[in-house]
């Protein structure tokens, strides 16, 4: 079987340190949505206010990967955030994905001085987060990312010995 290489996470302490970093709106909601939504970076500069519900709290993504729609739910830390949507603008170069791509960096290597992180981390990190530190079940997970399959969802999830430690001598 072929060695799968993950990318790097971080933690929710972490991405706070970055958010609080950030200035501009819209990168900041960029950034908590591929964290806390687990969006891939083209859902984010895709998505536009209409693909809110704040009533049913759903955001409503057209044509994720493999052309699927999905609706997941609006986490509550990203819901005041919506109001800087669209953050894609086919008219600037200022938020498109290469863009979104490059202050990240910027953030992961002003804030937490690494280089080895890349947008997508975000992604990863909140499957991961979801699974390690909310206790989310696999199949919500599978849900909440898009995953067709559970195993896909499972590569995605990062455990380190840190958790298996407090997994092992957690209260019962």
């Amino acid at each position: 079987m072929a060695q799968i290489n993950l990318p790097e996470i971080i933690t929710e302490e972490e991405l706070i340190k970055i958010l609080d970093k950030t200035k501009n709106p819209k990168n900041k909601l960029a950034f908590a949505l591929g964290f806390y939504e687990c969006m891939r970076i083209s859902e984010i500069i895709n998505l536009q206010p209409e693909n809110v519900d704040k009533q049913t709290k759903l955001i409503k993504i057209k044509q994720a990967k493999g052309h699927k729609d999905r609706n997941i739910p609006i986490a509550p830390k990203v819901m005041n955030g919506l109001k800087h949507l669209p953050i894609g603008s086919k008219k600037s170069k200022d938020f498109g994905v290469r863009a979104l791509q490059i202050a990240l960096k910027k953030k992961f290597k002003q804030v937490l001085g690494r280089d080895d992180l890349h947008f997508h981390s975000l992604r990863h990190s909140g499957i991961t987060h979801y699974l390690t530190k909310e206790h989310w079940n696999s199949l919500e997970v599978q849900r909440l990312a898009g995953h067709s399959k559970i195993a896909t969802t499972e590569i995605y999830s990062h455990i380190n010995p840190q958790n298996l430690v407090d997994r092992m001598w957690e209260e019962k």
